[in-house]
């Protein structure tokens, strides 16, 4: 596999393998992390490396559109949890605005169903940040290239639970709130029922939009008979 990705093959320039990489050849990344130290860290890994260019870095997602709409990088390596909205909202829009920009999710969430979201809305990589450094940089290099990658631990759980199956790795008291959404029931209804508080349901039902990246009570309901929590009639 080559390490780089070229933008712009010239008559007489390098090829795969060498190692005196011209600015041309660099792998351009944006890095979207709301910890500083975090993007220190993994400027100094990519630098070193000597493949990349760090061009850009944000702290939020506004920041990281703003970044991917101003520098047009080959790679843009994006934390999940960041403030100013969702990242894996912002993913389908960056994926349509910015075609030419591949996506590599870093993140602590291990859950299958955050993979499945993230890789299904247009992500190349998913990479958890207690690997290896070498995944990450693998991650980038293929995502480059248009390959995808995804942390080899976490792929045997994605693989082992299928998305129907599984509800999008919904527990058992988020199908429970989703069903009871369908059904017509208000928060304050669920809560009663459940014994649960209103603020519980509320942070119930925001999981649950999340994961399912459903937002209207109809898309709930119609979601809830696909996927056999309420009957028709």
């Amino acid at each position: 596999m080559s390490g780089y990705h070229n933008h712009n093959h010239h008559p007489n320039g390098h090829h795969d393998g060498d190692q005196d990489t011209s600015e041309h050849e660099l792998i351009r990344v944006v890095l979207a992390d709301d910890h500083s130290v975090v993007r220190r860290g993994l400027r100094q890994l990519l630098e070193e490396d000597g493949g990349f260019q760090v061009v850009a870095e944000a702290a939020d997602v506004d920041g990281a559109e703003r970044c991917v709409h101003g520098h047009h990088p080959d790679v843009l390596v994006l934390d999940l949890n960041m403030p100013g909205g969702s990242s894996l909202d912002a993913l389908p829009r960056l994926r349509e605005e910015c075609p030419d920009t591949q996506i590599v999710i870093l993140t602590m969430q291990s859950e299958p169903a955050y993979a499945r979201r993230a890789l299904s809305d247009g992500a190349l990589g998913y990479v958890l940040k207690d690997a290896a450094d070498e995944e990450l940089v693998e991650a980038i290099r293929l995502a480059a290239v248009g390959e995808r990658y995804l942390n080899p631990r976490l792929g045997a759980r994605v693989a082992a639970e299928p998305a129907a199956g599984s509800l999008l790795g919904l527990s058992e008291r988020e199908r429970e709130v989703l069903r009871l959404v369908a059904l017509g029931y208000t928060n304050n209804e669920i809560a009663e029922r459940l014994y649960l508080s209103v603020r519980t349901v509320e942070t119930h039902r925001a999981h649950i939009q999340q994961k399912l990246r459903l937002r209207a009570r109809a898309d709930l309901v119609r979601y809830a008979l696909e996927h056999g929590l309420i009957e028709t009639w």
